[in-house]
């Protein structure tokens, strides 16, 4: 078996991939931008040394020694990326002419909704490609609060994001990751598309009451207006660029769009999705003050 290359191999959702496919005794190939200033994190993972490569969309130099010798590929798009005509399609055609033949792509859900977003126009390339093709669309990753939202819940006990009351169907990004690893190592998921959710959907008051009970300590939802979320988080230093696609995500949220709970997740699993409560306990030490 060739080694499957998975993108973004350092990141929430590719890392996962990573340690889902090594257990399962699949040969992997990580992906990332810096691969010599990650080989420790890679080690982490269980990645043998030299099983790493680099690849920069719309870097034409990284692409031919990035694909070559692989068959099988999940696909993320970098955040930073927008446009993908110019910075992920000539990545991509030079795949298929190196031999890759099916790409699964973490989209998003309702991306079948929504010409605007990046992950759409991937997946209509993808669709018109010659590619075998699996989508995953994912809902909001419970991992977004121990990442960027980590710090405001850790240090002042809140969770500040401009959701208003609208419910979502947070799923574990470890989750995903299962799915990935499931639809790259067995057939029967060509041209398909996966819309992953977690087993219920949680207003954000909801998910700090929960927060509060796992945590032993008092959690509030926040629910700043745009305007202060903006400023809130570009104090942090973020690009204004990816608060503004926050900005957007969360106002699906806010207008009642992300509440959609499938059953797809537990169908592919064979095991219902990790709770948001399970969540917390395990990423204790992340919400929890120093």
């Amino acid at each position: 078996m060739k080694p499957i290359l998975v993108t973004g191999a350092t990141g929430t959702v590719g890392s996962e991939v990573v340690k889902c496919l090594l257990a399962a005794g699949a040969p992997v190939r990580a992906a990332s931008t810096h691969p010599e200033r990650d080989q420790e994190a890679f080690f982490k993972l269980g990645l043998a040394e030299g099983n790493s490569v680099r690849l920069r969309f719309g870097e034409a130099s990284d692409y031919v020694s990035a694909f070559e010798n692989t068959e099988k590929m999940f696909l993320m798009r970098p955040p930073q990326i927008t446009n993908i005509s110019r910075d992920m399609v000539p990545a991509l055609e030079v795949a298929k002419a190196q031999g890759v033949k099916h790409v699964v792509f973490m989209s998003l859900q309702g991306v079948e909704k929504n010409r605007l977003v990046p992950h759409r126009k991937v997946e209509d390339y993808l669709k018109t490609s010659g590619f075998t093709y699996t989508f995953l669309r994912p809902s909001f990753f419970m991992q977004n609060l121990s990442g960027v939202h980590a710090e405001d819940i850790r240090e002042r006990g809140e969770i500040y994001v401009p959701a208003g009351s609208g419910k979502t169907s947070f799923i574990d990004a470890r989750d995903i990751a299962a799915v990935a690893a499931k639809v790259l190592l067995e057939d029967g998921h060509a041209q398909k598309a996966y819309e992953l959710t977690g087993s219920a959907a949680l207003s954000y008051r909801e998910a700090a009451r929960i927060m509060s009970d796992v945590l032993k300590r008092d959690i509030i939802y926040a629910d700043p207006n745009p305007v202060a979320f903006f400023q809130h988080m570009r104090s942090q230093s973020l690009p204004a660029g990816y608060i503004l696609v926050m900005i957007a995500l969360y106002t699906v949220c806010r207008l009642g769009l992300a509440a959609r709970v499938t059953p797809e997740t537990e169908q592919l699993l064979g095991r219902g999705p990790i709770s948001f409560a399970q969540f917390v306990a395990d990423y204790r030490d992340t919400f929890t003050p120093a």
